[in-house]
């Protein structure tokens, strides 16, 4: 299995930028597909951007469309997000999550049932 961890969350302000980071280990990273998403109190754990295996393939949210930028670096076996503009509304836990895909594919996985392994999540606050 893979483990991962988050990293890069804080308390920023709004309209400024923050970068989280996913440390994956474990296993072969480009075996998976990866994905952001956030969960805010008392509401569930939503969609924001997912990755192939490659990181050529890349998908958002409307929430995170034009604002967000997913990457990952298959040698440094790390995920990315880079978030800019930031808004109060994009304040939540942001979590990491793993889908294994063997098949190297460019598939879209954008519910939280479609992952199979998750990070224990970072917090990022935005004040207004």
């Amino acid at each position: 299995q893979v483990q991962l961890v988050e990293s890069g969350g804080g308390l920023v302000q709004a309209g400024v930028a923050l970068r989280l980071s996913c440390a994956a280990s474990g296993r072969t990273f480009r075996w998976y597909a990866m994905g952001w998403f956030r969960q805010a109190p008392g509401k569930e754990r939503e969609f924001v951007a997912g990755i192939n295996w490659s990181g050529v393939s890349t998908y958002y949210a409307e929430s995170a469309e034009g604002r967000f930028t997913i990457s990952r670096d298959n040698a440094k076996n790390t995920l990315y997000l880079q978030m800019n503009s930031l808004k109060p509304e994009d304040t939540a836990v942001y979590y990491c999550a793993a889908k294994t895909d063997l098949q190297y594919s460019s598939r879209e996985f954008r519910g939280p049932n479609d992952y199979n392994y998750w990070g224990q999540g970072t917090q990022v606050t935005v004040s207004s």
